[in-house]
């Protein structure tokens, strides 16, 4: 640093251009520092978002075992289970139906389908050349009002990035999704139709990782890498 004073004794500093030089790159290392831990940060958020989401609909499962004496089912097809469509936001938000139309619909009126075990078939699979689903256990029955009991919402802090409406096989449907969405621009989609949408994994009847109970796990893309959220284990898995 130069000192440089006037005739007046006013003296003035000034940086020299090593000096300069030096400034510039402390902050453009402290800068290199900082770059990979705000994404690591970004990233742990995300993870513990997904975490929080997945707590919050295990409640609400072990809260409709305890009243139904069953898990929610599952949609297994001849061979494999089919992990990624399933009727867990049908049973755990609960429907009503209608005898006469032979619709059930979601207590809070967001989703219709119809009574046919070809539309069931066709969403949620086939087991023997029938529906895997048909109906819903969770359900108000308007035409036997006296002799069946009130479904009951089991999720209630469901939030709107929590489920996506998508259509498969000619029926629409909503799924339960993880807020972390999926990459739209990623080869790989979990529901073709839905670009986007993370749907929550889940097996009741032939549970891989939690035998007697149910497996639920979602997978999250964060740097490039598969972070999957599962309920058989506090820690992230990285798969391939």
């Amino acid at each position: 640093m130069n000192l440089r004073c006037s005739g007046f004794r006013v003296c003035q500093t000034a940086f020299t251009l090593i000096e300069l030089l030096v400034v510039i790159a402390i902050i453009g290392v402290l800068a290199g520092l900082l770059f990979p831990l705000g994404g690591a940060i970004k990233a742990r958020a995300l993870r513990s978002k997904a975490q929080a989401e997945m707590a919050e609909i295990v409640l609400a499962i072990e809260a409709y075992k305890e009243h139904y004496g069953q898990y929610p089912p599952d949609t297994p097809t001849n061979s494999p289970v089919w992990p990624y469509v399933h009727p867990l936001y049908f049973e755990l938000l609960g429907t009503r139906y209608d005898a006469q139309l032979r619709i059930y619909e979601t207590l809070d009126g967001s989703v219709r389908l119809r009574d046919t075990e070809a539309a069931f078939g066709a969403v949620f699979g086939m087991v023997g050349g029938r529906a895997a689903v048909r109906g819903f256990l969770n359900c108000t029955r308007t035409a036997q009002a006296d002799e069946a009991p009130q479904a009951r919402r089991f999720l209630s802090q469901l939030r709107p990035a929590q489920s996506r409406e998508v259509t498969l096989n000619g029926q629409t449907i909503r799924l339960l999704t993880c807020s972390v969405s999926w990459p739209e621009n990623h080869p790989f989609q979990p529901i073709p139709s839905a670009p986007g949408a993370n749907p929550w994994r889940y097996v009741s009847s032939h549970p891989t990782n939690n035998p007697g109970g149910f497996d639920l796990w979602v997978d999250i893309l964060l740097g490039g890498k598969t972070n999957r959220i599962a309920n058989w284990g506090r820690k992230v898995q990285i798969v391939p």
